[in-house]
């Protein structure tokens, strides 16, 4: 096995075109089912797309999750689009180079052996790739099956899915500063908020330099730079309101933005894992994680409200780790029909889940509405779903078409995700196909997780077949604080938007700005928030299990 991956890790060093033969690992290309190449980890096509009539939905793409994650990407930013260009050329460095090469490395060497995603086996009914054997065999990652005499360490599970066991889906103490090479970049994102205000960035941003992305090493380099892009870009579209809006990113911004968000998987465009898990520094470096010793690495118009909006957001992903570990506890205790290992981690995930509403609540303490929806909101919109944007934005240099993409949205955290599939809650078919769209704006590792979550043994099956009504008693818990957290979210929204927005209008905007308009009963991420939200609520509340 080994002696075929060397002369694959040969061609891809060498930028030549990369076939997987033996190895049959197309998804790692980041092909689609039709075999065209489009998005490559590793690998830039300069491509050119072909999309779809407005309103066709891309082919659908699957993702293999056992053991270790393979490096998924993003499916073609087009609807339907197709490659057009036969030479994958080198792109984003030595640094994506040596990622794809360790992910390459883990895939192959994984506990489970898996050679190939879902659906994509070698012949009739894929043999031991089939849906039938896949089902037999499929065992989340770290989650083992009851005859392993060992189960694989809580850290290593997690790691697998770049997760921590001290700070969950957050970035680990992000970098905070990128290679000199990049200080034309750092330069006017240290400004941003000062350019914005005095109408400057959009002439600073024309003014800068092309990089070349092959300097940055490692994902902390790779994620700090498209923290730094994509607040640039928001910048640069919104800097003049919602009637002011850019249709054209420059290329000196949108390629390098373009060849980042393909390296890491992500989306070109601002998003939770960018504006919360990557976007955040201890004041004093041996301080504790809390929200006076904390401040965002880049910031945006909003001063203290926009810190406080950050970092809250930052402390409910924080509170939810023990409630992380307690989901793989809880599907590990399933497997092994044990119990009592069982009622704890449900009561750990019922507290997790308690402690989360109550870091949500400090949002009224640190975030003033007015500012919110004034000022800071336009900034997390995306161009899609957005009337103030309706045929998306054109990424030069990349795309003759323009592309459209959701902004910022709490629906883009995987922890509410990770939960829902462990509970089996099951959502309308509406707010399902918006949150699972959402999850495309997550990295791709956290993605996996969820996925397999998704396929690990029914946590709801388990407790209806069981006789211990202390089991059912502690699922009820899990779901009740879901179903309160999310009603508190509800009503921080109702106050933070609807409010907001009937005082706007009742009062002269002045100094504070002007409120948007475009999506003035839509969230940020384009769902009809207010609909979308009691929809999510009331199918939580559903999920209770009665005596």
């Amino acid at each position: 096995m080994l002696g075929a991956l060397l002369p694959a890790m040969q061609h891809l060093l060498h930028g030549s075109s990369f076939s997987c033969g033996s190895l049959d690992l197309p998804w790692l290309l980041g092909a689609h089912k039709s075999a065209a190449l489009c998005a490559s980890p590793g690998l830039r096509t300069p491509l050119l797309h072909t999309p779809l009539p407005q309103g066709q939905n891309p082919p659908s793409w699957g993702e293999d999750t056992i053991g270790v994650p393979c490096w998924s990407f993003s499916p073609c930013p087009h609807p339907g689009g197709t490659a057009r260009s036969p030479r994958p050329q080198p792109a984003a460095g030595a640094g994506a180079q040596r990622l794809l090469i360790f992910n390459l490395y883990s895939c192959l060497l994984s506990p489970s052996g898996h050679r190939h995603p879902p659906g994509q086996g070698s012949g009739p009914g894929h043999g031991a790739g089939s849906a039938q054997s896949r089902a037999a065999q499929r065992v989340p990652a770290g989650m083992e099956a009851g005859d392993e005499k060992e189960e694989i360490p809580l850290p290593t599970v997690l790691s697998r899915f770049q997760l921590s066991e001290e700070y969950g889906f957050l970035l680990p103490n992000p970098l905070t500063e990128l290679p000199p090479p990049y200080s034309p970049w750092m330069d006017i994102a240290h400004e941003l908020p000062q350019l914005i205000a005095s109408r400057q960035l959009r002439a600073r941003i024309r003014q800068m330099p092309q990089l070349n992305t092959q300097h940055l090493r490692g994902h902390e380099e790779l994620h700090l730079a498209h923290l730094v892009l994509s607040f640039l870009t928001m910048g640069y579209v919104w800097q003049e309101g919602e009637e002011g809006t850019m249709k054209v990113l420059p290329r000196n911004l949108a390629i390098p933005f373009w060849e980042v968000s393909q390296t890491l998987g992500l989306p070109p465009i601002l998003s939770h894992a960018d504006f919360v898990l990557a976007n955040w520094r201890r004041k004093d470096p041996s301080g504790p994680l809390e929200i006076e010793n904390l401040e965002p690495i880049i910031s945006l118009p909003g001063g203290d409200s926009l810190r406080g909006f950050i970092l809250v957001t930052l402390l409910v992903e924080k509170a939810a780790v023990p409630g992380i570990k307690a989901t793989i506890q809880a599907i590990r205790a399933i497997r092994h029909r044990d119990d009592e290992r069982l009622h704890r981690a449900l009561q750990g995930l019922a507290a997790a889940i308690g402690d989360m509403d109550k870091a949500l609540q400090r949002m009224h303490d640190y975030v003033d509405p007015a500012v919110f929806y004034t000022v800071i909101r336009i900034f997390l919109s995306g161009w899609r779903d957005n009337a103030a944007m309706p045929h998306g934005l054109l990424y030069e240099g990349v795309s003759e078409q323009p592309m459209a993409f959701s902004g910022g949205s709490a629906a883009q955290s995987s922890v509410l995700h990770a939960f829902d599939e462990l509970l089996g809650i099951r959502h309308s078919q509406e707010s399902t196909a918006f949150l699972h769209r959402m999850r495309d704006y997550m990295p791709p590792p956290h993605r996996a997780f969820i996925k397999d979550i998704s396929r690990a043994p029914s946590l709801r099956q388990h407790i209806l077949s069981s006789a211990d009504t202390r089991l059912r008693e502690a699922f009820n818990h899990c779901v009740t604080a879901l179903a309160d957290f999310r009603s508190h979210h509800i009503a921080i929204v109702t106050k933070y938007i609807a409010v907001a927005k009937a005082k706007a209008g009742q009062e002269e905007a002045g100094s504070i700005g002007k409120p948007p308009t475009a999506l003035e009963a839509k969230g940020t991420g384009g769902s009809h928030i207010f609909i979308f939200l009691k929809s999510v609520r009331d199918s939580t509340r559903e999920g209770l299990i009665s005596a």
